[in-house]
């Protein structure tokens, strides 16, 4: 699993011309499933987004998390974060989850973050063309991969 954490003031998801969800101040974060991604993958990445400090505190330092705040998460699954580029100028997709194995594993990290977080985070919709519009607070982007972990 693949995430980039994006701290933001703002971020929505447009869906053919519909805004789909939109939240203030908090964390876009975009989610690459592949198939080798599991339920432990999920809940070490969901803590990892839920206690990361990248939030100011009172004295300027990147000291606090989403929920120290009472941030909002926008969650936007991605499947191009897992494109090979190794092979010519054409990515390859293949490493990214189908939609049979991608959609469940998704729907569990939209059941675990919003547990973590205490209430509903916001989402697009898997599969769909999505614009997605953000302002980055910062900048402050931080990417994480289950499968090396840094």
């Amino acid at each position: 699993m693949r995430a980039v954490i994006q701290r933001v003031s703002m971020a929505a998801v447009d869906i053919g011309g519909n805004d789909r969800a939109r939240i203030g101040k908090g964390l876009l974060v975009l989610l690459g499933i592949e198939d080798a991604d599991t339920g432990g993958d999920i809940e070490w990445l969901s803590g990892k987004i839920i206690h990361l400090r990248i939030f100011n505190d009172a004295g300027g330092v990147m000291n606090e998390s989403i929920k120290d705040i009472d941030g909002e998460i926008l969650l936007v699954s991605q499947f191009t974060l897992h494109a090979s580029t190794k092979k010519g100028n054409r990515p390859s997709y293949i490493k990214a989850s189908k939609p049979g194995i991608a959609i469940p594993l998704y729907e569990k990290m939209i059941r675990q973050l919003s547990g973590e977080l205490g209430r509903e985070i916001k989402t697009g919709v898997f599969g769909a063309d999505m614009k997605v519009e953000l302002i980055n607070d910062g900048p402050v982007t931080i990417v994480i991969d289950t499968k090396n972990k840094e």
